[in-house]
């Protein structure tokens, strides 16, 4: 053996070694009860992170464990197209050129951001084969794979034909900048300091509302943080509790800027500590008023566009952007005499999560998912035990969006993704057809059609990943024997983008939970407990902690010490902690290879009581382990490998046999426990670092590979 480690080196032929000795690739075994994982798909538009290289090492660790108990397991490794992501990313690419997607056209467009994924795909796979993942790389998949894509078309027309997928106009999420719709899921709220509004509203014969500052009676204030969307207000609401306006309700107002009246209702959704408790309705413009609207017959008026241009329902401000359309309402309600006051507000305004643009909230048509029916089968899945959670806590997360869910705005105004698979008939554009492919659509509308343009939220084609994976629609032999799957370990900040709405899709589709157990794992945060993002500069490259510390470096530096569901803290000196911890192993090896020679059997040589001890204490860590292991807390049980190899094996138990190794009387027995001790070592470490773990058993013992190795 050579005096250190070599990783950068050794690593790369390792890994090459057991992927061409296909232990990765699974026996199906008739009657044996298979492991299996399939891969969360990391996006294929750029490089892994430190979080994919968490779940990576997750993943790979408690793989390597079932295999080696000589289970069949499949870890199956995939890609996901990632819609909106992946469209930014490629127009960014082609800003640098000088272009737009439109100077390309939707044909060309695809084809070359198809062309940039698969580049990012082939880097993203070679970074997970360099983080040691020894998954099933013959299995492979692609989200926009041909067999993948036919599951996702099959699943929409089945949802629509059953009811469960409608086209209808509602409030959604609108980003400017990616020009798409988002789900409520793909917006995240931030505190924004904005300015409330009071306005006078005048009142068409009504009477002054008690505690009013307009002591002629003709007016009731509204406060609003948006006033340029006055101008699509249908009503103005007030609680029924509040005895201030009681006699104000069904009166009507003259809309300030326009030239219509607006009716005073009543609704509970009314605060009645905001502002001056009565509250402008815009159902077009927001989600709550959206509702008073539906609950009440109100029309609903656009007056805000997608390119954010106020509309031709905006009367004279047609045309100004949102922002000047702001400053001009203002300006004409203070020459009317119509503002009351103004004040300071914090709000939340909602960002699109992709590129941190502020949302607008706007009336449109879209597809939807109704999600009620979905949820109550998932609900009693978690419910009944059928799918466990680690940690447990995280169930109450789980029910806690199930019993408040909302429908599923599933299409996006993108190109790139799964194109929707509704039809129009060209001279008829309200005959539609839902079909797998334009030549079933054609037959279905006797004659030439056009596709609906949209594409599908990701998150639908993530959602059915279990099982499509697996050859579903068809019964394959793959799901046959490998579905349902065993584990699903993501992080828990997507359990309801993608762990819920798999465990819906999964009963829908196939009448079975998609995974018996679901294995949330925190974020990755710096040593000082902050999230890890660009703009504070501490974002840490998986790839050159590989380069610089090798990969079991790395692997154990994330779980460690790390129980599920908790954030890691990471920092550069905990990875090059870890690779003294390889260095560690490694020179014990080389002193065992050095001084012993042809070892024998722990069960040929007579033992000392002191050996006893020794093998005593051993068992005894090796059961704890593997306890710790079955009940999936691997960041103790590396801590627990971690201490009794360096502390107690190589600073006690070698310390102690160096010199019975001089003596011909004990040398034998000696040789035989530290071989025994070393060899058994080696196979519970090996999931955790699996790379050092091999190059010493490929020095030490002939044979099988340890990969391959069965443990006891």
């Amino acid at each position: 053996m050579d005096k250190t480690f070599d990783f950068k080196n050794l690593e790369p032929k390792l890994y090459d070694l057991w992927e061409k000795s296909g232990g990765f690739t699974p026996k199906m075994v008739v009657g044996q009860k298979p492991y299996t994982i399939i891969m969360p798909p990391p996006n294929a538009n750029a490089s892994l992170h430190i979080g994919h290289a968490l779940f990576v090492t997750v993943e790979d660790i408690m793989v390597r464990y079932h295999r080696m108990k000589g289970e069949p397991t499949l870890w199956l490794p995939g890609a996901d197209h990632a819609g909106i992501a992946t469209q930014v990313s490629f127009e960014k690419e082609l800003t640098k050129r000088g272009l737009t997607r439109f100077d390309l056209g939707r044909e060309e467009f695809v084809k070359q951001t198809c062309a940039f994924t698969m580049k990012n795909r082939a880097t993203m796979e070679d970074q997970l084969r360099r983080l040691g993942a020894s998954c099933d790389w013959t299995r492979k998949k692609f989200t926009l794979d041909p067999d993948v894509s036919e599951a996702v078309f099959t699943t929409f027309k089945k949802m629509y034909d059953e009811g469960l997928i409608y086209r209808g106009e509602r409030i959604i999420n609108w980003c400017p900048r990616c020009a798409t719709s988002l789900s409520d899921l793909e917006v995240e709220h931030k505190e924004t300091e904005g300015t409330l509004t009071y306005i006078k509203y005048p009142l068409v014969g009504g009477r002054r509302p008690r505690g009013s500052s307009d002591p002629e009676g003709k007016f009731i204030v509204v406060a609003t943080t948006r006033p340029e969307t006055m101008l699509g207000d249908t009503a103005v609401a007030v609680n029924p509790a509040d005895k201030r306006y009681v006699k104000l309700v069904g009166k009507k107002v003259a809309l300030p800027l326009t030239d219509r009246e607006i009716p005073v209702i009543v609704d509970e959704a009314v605060d009645m500590r905001f502002g001056t408790g009565a509250v402008k309705v815009t159902p077009a413009h927001d989600p709550t008023d959206f509702e008073i609207g539906q609950r009440h017959k109100l029309p609903s008026i656009v007056v805000i566009g997608q390119d954010l241009k106020m509309t031709e329902a905006a009367g004279k401000y047609t045309g100004l952007k949102v922002k000047a359309a702001r400053e001009q309402v203002l300006a004409d309600l203070q020459t009317a005499g119509l503002i009351e006051k103004t004040a300071a507000h914090s709000h939340n305004v909602g960002h699109c999560q992709r590129c941190d643009t502020a949302v607008e909230p706007m009336l449109s048509k879209q597809w939807f998912v109704k999600m009620a029916p979905l949820a109550g089968p998932a609900k009693a899945a978690v419910k009944s035990g059928q799918i466990k959670f680690i940690p447990e806590h995280f169930e109450k997360l789980y029910f806690n969006w199930m019993e408040n869910i909302r429908d599923w705005n599933i299409s996006r105004q993108l190109w790139w993704g799964h194109q929707v698979p509704v039809y129009y008939a060209k001279d008829y554009p309200d005959k539609m057809a839902v079909a797998a492919t334009k030549g079933e659509a054609e037959k279905a509308l006797g004659g030439e059609v056009a596709q609906d343009p949209d594409t599908l939220d990701t998150w639908f084609s993530s959602g059915l990943w279990p099982f499509t994976t697996l050859g579903w629609p068809k019964v394959t032999d793959d799901f046959k024997y490998f579905y349902p799957t065993t584990m699903m370990e993501t992080g828990w900040d997507i359990i309801f983008f993608w762990v819920a709405r798999m465990i819906m899709l999964g009963l829908y589709c196939t009448g079975q939970a998609p995974f018996e157990l679901v294995y949330m794992n925190g974020l990755v945060r710096d040593k000082e407990g902050n999230k890890i993002s660009k703009s504070k500069g501490n974002v840490i490259d998986p790839m050159v902690m590989v380069d610089k510390y090798g990969a079991d470096a790395l692997r154990m530096g994330l779980v460690a010490g790390t129980a599920a569901g908790n954030d890691t803290a990471m920092s550069e000196d905990k990875v090059r902690a870890y690779r003294n911890f390889a260095n560690k192993i490694w020179n014990a090896a080389r002193f065992i290879n050095l001084e012993v020679s042809a070892p024998k059997d722990i069960g040929a040589v007579e033992l000392t009581s002191e050996d006893k001890a020794w093998l005593k204490e051993f068992d005894a860590v090796s059961a704890e382990v593997t306890k710790l292991m079955d009940k999936y807390q691997l960041g103790q049980a590396a801590e627990k490998l971690y201490d009794y190899f360096w502390h107690t094996f190589c600073d006690k138990c070698i310390e102690v046999a160096k010199p019975r190794l001089q003596d011909m009387a004990q040398k034998d027995i000696a040789a035989a426990v530290l071989n025994y001790i070393l060899k058994n070592c080696l196979i519970m470490l090996h999931p955790f670092v699996p790379f050092v773990t091999e190059a010493v058993w490929k020095n030490l013992y002939e044979g099988d590979l340890i990969s391959t190795k069965r443990s006891s």
